[in-house]
């Protein structure tokens, strides 16, 4: 039986307030729990991997390769650059602007055939703070920059409390074009977008990354889904750097509540930063 539509955004709603906190499975109430098989993990083809590798043999030490011929085959490579080491500052910009003419009007996955605009990134292409989020909504795939809605607007509160002002950080998500309703991207999407995301930050070379969210959290740590509990509250080295997990914007303004828990998460950063911030919370 279908569910009336306006019960059908209520039960979307909740299960992406259970996903933020990291819950990720349900079972019905009253049917005995299974045990469940665990996933494999979320992990990018071994093509894509050895084209970025060039980029920044660094970033991929520890990650994963994928195993799966039909799925490597709808990837194609990533482009190579020169590696970031030997960029001088003011080459930055330009690298960076390299990945983006390489992505150009992409087509490579389903998300293309329902995006307005890519959303490639946004900011300091020296900058030592990186945020990366799950993917753009209604608000960014019409402007075609990365966290200009809502949830927008509570970054650069977050960003400014830190110290910072936004054109002095760099924002990218782990796809670039707007999965249907928001939902969560596919693997095949994230596999296919997050090489190039991968570049970037060889580029920019950030000294902190912050995860705003479980989707940007799994990715980046190679693919293995964990609660944000379990991984909040900590430094994580990853990418070369050190990655700090907090929630996404979406959430807090969802939860406000939160919002608390994740002003500990950036002063952490800021620790790592020495940055003193102006206030205790946005």
């Amino acid at each position: 039986m279908a569910l009336d539509p306006e019960v059908q955004r209520a039960v979307a709603a909740r299960v992406r307030y259970f996903r933020d906190l990291g819950i990720f499975d349900f079972y019905r109430r009253g049917e005995p729990l299974a045990a469940a098989e665990p996933e494999p993990p979320v992990e990018v083809p071994l093509s894509v991997t050895a084209a970025v590798a060039e980029v920044a043999p660094a970033l991929f030490e520890n990650f994963p390769s994928f195993e799966t011929p039909s799925m490597a085959r709808a990837v194609p490579p990533v482009p190579v650059i020169p590696p970031s080491a030997s960029l001088a500052p003011a080459e930055r910009a330009g690298a960076l602007q390299l990945i983006r003419d390489e992505i150009g009007d992409c087509t490579r996955c389903p998300l293309s055939a329902t995006r307005n605009k890519i959303v490639f990134g946004d900011g300091d292409p020296n900058a030592r703070l990186l945020f990366v989020g799950e993917g753009p909504g209604a608000d960014e795939d019409a402007q075609g920059l990365p966290f200009v809605g809502r949830g927008g607007q509570l970054l650069n509160n977050m960003i400014n409390a830190m110290g910072l002002k936004r054109e002095e950080v760099y924002i990218a998500n782990i796809v670039k074009c707007r999965p249907p309703q928001n939902r969560v991207p596919e693997p095949i999407e994230a596999n296919t977008c997050t090489p190039f995301l991968l570049q970037q930050i060889g580029v920019v070379r950030p000294e902190v990354i912050v995860a705003l969210g479980s989707t940007a959290a799994t990715y980046l740590l190679g693919g293995a889904k964990r609660p944000l509990s379990a991984l909040r509250g900590r430094i994580h080295e990853a990418l070369s750097t050190k990655l700090i997990i907090t929630y996404h914007p979406a959430f807090l303004l969802r939860d406000p509540s939160q919002k608390k828990e994740a002003w500990k998460d950036l002063q952490m950063a800021m620790k790592e930063l020495g940055l003193k911030g102006k206030r205790a919370e946005s």
